[in-house]
């Protein structure tokens, strides 16, 4: 018997259907996809990077949002994403890595943003801040930095369209791959198995042809990579690359 997730059915919200997880379902091995980080590319020729990104298999594109509060660094904002809707079609990946997610998630819909993914460690009230994403109709996920405990993520999970696993420190390009990640992600597929549910597992930081083999055997099906797309300047190249790698390791190919 297929039950929505406790979570609509409690609070009665309207969650995309996509994201609503079906228990009882037979949990499916989603194909690998690689979402382009825009935070590595050439701002200058931003929309001609991201078509160059797609041509070369990315399915969805990353958007850092920072406020160099919640993390060292600024970025964007919606502005930004209202400029990158006009550039593509593909689905907009915000990862809000900034203090009071919640005053911003309308701005991001309105931008067309797609999916919002908020920090567990920036939240409040993680849950109603799934619920408003999911409220303006946007995609609803959870992040975690490297300090924190997956397993604190169990009541929420049945409320997400995925779980963004940092593999770095977040707030910079371009840093060293946290090896412990893998753990995490492992802890991910487990949990997943275990309770029956759907959500999709991404990683974000460190994610190259040194590390993509590794991810994606650990569990992970959304491979977040800036510079191994955009670093040399050639994203296109590099973008059909690295997603070869990624669904070669976890035997796709």
């Amino acid at each position: 018997m297929r039950t929505l997730s406790w979570a609509a059915h409690r609070h009665g919200f309207a969650i995309p259907a996509d994201t609503l997880t079906l228990l009882g379902d037979t949990p499916k091995s989603p194909m690998v996809e690689l979402l382009p980080s825009i935070l590595s590319a050439d701002f200058a020729h931003l929309a001609d990077e991201v078509v160059a990104a797609e041509r070369g298999g990315g399915t969805v594109i990353h958007v850092d949002v920072m406020d160099g509060h919640f993390v060292p660094n600024i970025t964007l904002g919606p502005p930004v994403v209202k400029c990158l809707r006009r550039a593509t079609s593909l689905p907009l990946d915000c990862h809000l890595m900034i203090e009071n997610p919640d005053e911003f998630i309308p701005a991001f819909a309105d931008a067309g943003a797609n999916w919002v993914s908020v920090h567990y460690e920036a939240c409040r009230h993680l849950h109603r801040s799934l619920e408003l994403i999911a409220h303006h109709g946007m995609e609803p996920a959870v992040v975690i930095n490297p300090a924190t405990r997956v397993d604190l993520l169990v009541d929420i999970l049945p409320m997400v369209h995925h779980v963004l696993v940092m593999s770095v420190n977040p707030g910079f390009g371009g840093q060293k791959f946290i090896e412990f990640s893998l753990d995490k992600i492992r802890r991910l597929a487990e949990l997943r198995q275990e309770l029956g549910l759907a959500f999709k597992i991404e990683v974000d930081g460190g994610v190259a042809h040194d590390t993509v083999a590794r991810v994606v055997q650990a569990g992970a099906e959304l491979l977040v990579a800036g510079n191994a797309v955009f670093g040399a300047g050639t994203p296109e190249q590099d973008a059909r690359g690295l997603l070869m790698a990624a669904r070669e390791a976890a035997g796709q190919q």
